[in-house]
């Protein structure tokens, strides 16, 4: 039970109490700002405990952050010391680390005394000091910049972790001719509300789901406004749907980039999460991939349901002996829709928090350098996902959509397109719906919408 009387801190408040195993009977918070200097009271399971903390504040942003930073700040400490626990971000919610840390040196300070203050542990800083210097040359705000995104939604079976909107392509079939009509019309529409583009990427779902066919009506729908070979990358996702002819065709449309998901390298942890493809499936795929030359992203989940931490070690360094240029490690993180989900499996993971270690020192030894990193609610051990690169070899897509400097203009059911106000410090964000036959019967309005939030 947790009371402020506050209400712009209640959520902030409930996710620091959130970071821990133990948790408190009741929280009562008050708080006031008098003279530049922001007090926060809490009474937690009867105890109490009062906070001061001076600071100059330039305008109600800047305050606003203040008011959470120490309301949040302050509970965290009352609880590490109550329960004696510490977590790898410290009081660190609801943002991305390197985001804070650009912010910052934007406003001419360096950010390791807030990231100390605020009890991120030493390993952690360091892992941001090195995404930083990673992707320096890429790493650009600049407005009119853009991301293109195109939503394939479809899977070959849906993964008992997964909480996107997908189903088994079998189920969703028949919306398919109607989605793919929708999606050129849209793709046709959004030409003139492309800025300087940076990168195009297909996601889903599994878009080798689709047959080539049908894969090569959205290749030929982008070719028309991918004019300055930029990166370009295409999720094509589990190792049971790669075919040559699907990989020839990616080729004969200038795709730089695919991800091959194989998630572990396991077969027992693949069959226990509803994979129907093997670890031989895997490596199928990836030698058919190689000859074409594309750069190619692994991406792994620390926590899956029965995997151990031997078990996971080697499967981060059988990726590594691919010599892929990417290798993202998730941690599992349990949402509304996922199968998997159970009230036990938030943060309270103290294996995934040593897989994600060893993950960073096999990653590194193998000459990958991290180069994005996010967090999300409901994440494993408090934890974070983080991609590494070889070098030279990092995706501009994620470190755009990861860092939020450059429109994303996202087509298709289920997309989220944002745009970004640099100088403003502002990002306004436009969501297309999730279920397939509302985007296909809202088409006409969707593109309307878009236009008008472009323009």
């Amino acid at each position: 039970m947790l009371t402020t009387d506050c209400k712009f801190l209640e959520n902030e408040l409930l996710d620091a109490a959130r970071l821990f195993k133990s948790r408190p009977q009741s929280v009562v918070h008050s708080f006031r700002f008098e003279n530049g200097v922001f007090y926060n009271d809490f009474s937690v399971d009867g105890e109490n405990y009062s906070f001061r903390d001076e600071a100059e504040v330039f305008d109600e942003l800047h305050y606003k952050r203040l008011e959470r930073r120490f309301a949040k700040l302050a509970l965290y400490k009352i609880l590490s010391k109550k329960y004696g626990e510490k977590t790898p971000w410290g009081a660190l919610t609801g943002i991305r680390p390197t985001k804070l840390a650009y912010m910052e040196g934007e406003e001419g300070r360096d950010f390791h005394p807030l990231f100390e203050q605020m009890q991120v542990s030493p390993e952690n800083i360091a892992l941001v000091e090195k995404i930083l210097k990673t992707q320096k040359g890429i790493y650009e705000k600049k407005d009119g910049n853009t991301d293109y995104f195109v939503s394939l939604p479809f899977c070959p079976t849906k993964c008992a972790y997964c909480s996107f909107i997908t189903a088994p392509i079998e189920k969703t079939r028949r919306f398919l001719p109607d989605y793919l009509e929708c999606l050129e019309k849209e793709i046709e529409a959004s030409k003139p509300l492309v800025g300087n583009l940076r990168s195009v990427y297909i996601g889903g779902g599994t878009p080798f789901a689709l047959d080539t066919p049908d894969l090569r009506r959205v290749l030929k729908a982008i070719s028309r406004l991918r004019t300055n070979g930029c990166e370009y990358t295409v999720e094509a996702g589990r190792p049971d749907v790669f075919s040559k002819d699907k990989l020839e065709l990616l080729k004969d449309y200038g795709v730089t980039r695919i991800c091959i998901n194989p998630q572990t390298f396991s077969d027992e942890t693949l069959r226990a999460i509803g994979r129907k493809h093997t670890v031989a499936d895997f490596y199928k795929a990836y030698e058919m991939s190689e000859n074409y030359g594309f750069e190619i992203n692994i991406d792994l989940i620390a926590g899956l349901e029965g995997e151990s931490l031997e078990g996971f070690e080697k499967g981060v360094e059988q990726a590594a002996a691919t010599g892929a240029d990417n290798i993202t490690v998730h941690c599992l993180c349990l949402k509304s829709g996922a199968k998997l989900k159970e009230e036990t499996c938030f943060l309270e993971n103290d294996g995934v928090s040593q897989m994600v270690l060893s993950s960073r020192e096999i990653l590194s030894r193998n000459g990958y350098l991290p180069y994005y990193m996010y967090r999300q609610k409901y994440q494993a051990g408090n934890n974070e996902n983080t991609g590494w690169t070889k070098e030279g070899k990092a995706c501009v897509y994620n470190i755009d959509v990861m860092e939020e400097t450059a429109n994303n203009l996202a087509v298709g059911s289920n997309a989220v397109s944002k745009r970004v106000y640099n100088e403003l410090n502002r990002i306004e964000r436009l969501a297309s719906p999730k279920d397939l036959n509302t985007y296909i019967g809202k088409i006409d309005e969707i593109i309307e919408k878009k236009r008008k939030f472009f323009e």
